[in-house]
């Protein structure tokens, strides 16, 4: 803690060309994100999508088996979590000043990777936040087990990227 504000350690949040908050090589948060940096995260998330949907393609084609199916069952709410986990990551130095403390997508996932990490996957509010499950992309209730299917990760990652963008594209 310096003064009062908890701070980060920069690594490669701060890129050149960005503007950064900083302090004495510290980054509190960005305002921005560059074209290429969207861009970037977008791709890697299309990918892993494109990915999972022919891994469970092939699956669904070529095995039977009650066995099968429940564990894709099983194996599809924790990889599209970790998959929230990961979108979050890209852009973890967001600032609340740009984001808002609406329920817009980017603070829904935001809320959504806390209740992974920190609540026993169980979603939670986050007190800064104005989390209104009816105006929300995947209408979680708060107390609600979090169970991020593919339709729901597309729907999610699809609202967070425009939201992103209207927010923070320089």
């Amino acid at each position: 803690m310096k003064g009062g504000t908890l701070l980060v350690w920069e690594f490669s949040a701060c890129r050149s060309g960005t503007r950064c908050i900083e302090g004495d090589g510290e980054v509190l948060g960005r305002k921005n994100y560059t074209q290429e940096e969207i861009d970037h995260a977008e791709a890697s998330v299309a990918e892993q999508l494109a990915v999972y949907t022919s891994l469970t393609g092939a699956i669904a084609g070529e095995v039977t088996g009650k066995k099968v199916f429940a564990s894709l069952e099983d194996f599809e709410p924790l990889f599209f979590g970790n998959m929230v986990l990961a979108l979050d990551r890209y852009f973890v130095h967001r600032v609340r000043a740009v984001t808002g403390k609406d329920g817009n997508p980017l603070n829904e996932v935001e809320i959504i990777a806390d209740s992974l990490m920190n609540n026993g996957g169980v979603l939670r509010g986050i007190n800064v936040l104005a989390y209104v499950p009816g105006g929300s992309v995947l209408k979680l209730e708060i107390g609600d087990p979090i169970r991020v299917g593919a339709d729901d990760f597309t729907r999610l990652s699809a609202a967070f990227f425009a939201e992103l963008r209207s927010r923070f594209l320089t």
